[in-house]
């Protein structure tokens, strides 16, 4: 009569053991990566500074991260009403951060950092216009501009005319064609974006709690 063999336990079919390396292999990691197994969640972003959320859900974009104004505390609602208007969005200081983010995550920042520019011009007194727009103008406008805007040629020389003898409204009419252009192209792919859609989702289920 045969002697009964004994076999060793199969561990890589024992359930909850997924093993990818042989035993010895294992003796040099940290056991704290083994033993965690709590399922990793998008951070909570009720009363969460927004510049954090952002950087959690485009890690990316930190170093790039100007220092932003925005509240510490967003509402669902108020996140909710930035998808009635790009107008209603950027007129929120969180919702101009948003979608600022976003802009640059696609690489066009530039559009919004030459609206709000043109936002801040219109506000400038008198004396220091010629300065700001001088700097405006080389920023985004020039054909040279390292921000360079997407503008016709006609509306390019037209506001190199009239910076010469700069008015609070003379970067008006390509303000409007990056407005448009936001409203047309941008901010459609915005309200379908995962950092605007994990943001107003994780804002509402924290507001039911």
């Amino acid at each position: 009569m045969r002697g009964a063999t004994l076999s060793m336990p199969r561990f890589d079919r024992m359930p909850g053991m997924f093993l990818t390396a042989a035993p010895k292999d294992l003796k040099g990691m940290d056991h704290s990566l083994l033993d965690d197994k709590t399922p990793k969640r998008r951070p909570k972003t009720f009363g969460m500074d927004v510049k954090a959320y952002l950087r959690s859900m485009i890690p990316h974009l930190e170093s790039g991260m100007k220092p932003s104004k925005s509240k510490d505390i967003l509402s669902a609602d108020e996140v909710m009403q930035w998808s009635q208007s790009l107008e209603k969005l950027l007129a929120n200081q969180t919702g101009q951060d948003v979608f600022g983010s976003f802009l640059k995550s696609e690489f066009s920042e530039e559009n919004i950092e030459f609206w709000l520019a043109c936002e801040d011009y219109k506000k400038t007194e008198s004396e220091l216009l010629r300065c700001k727009a001088e700097k405006i103008y080389k920023a985004f406008v020039h054909s040279d501009a390292a921000k360079q805007i997407n503008i016709d040629f006609r509306t390019r020389e037209s506001t190199a005319k009239k910076i010469k003898a700069p008015t609070p409204a003379c970067f008006d009419e390509a303000q409007k064609i990056i407005y448009t252009l936001m409203e047309k192209d941008s901010y459609p792919r915005f309200l379908k974006s995962n950092i605007y859609l994990n943001l107003l989702n994780d804002l509402q289920a924290n507001s039911l709690k």
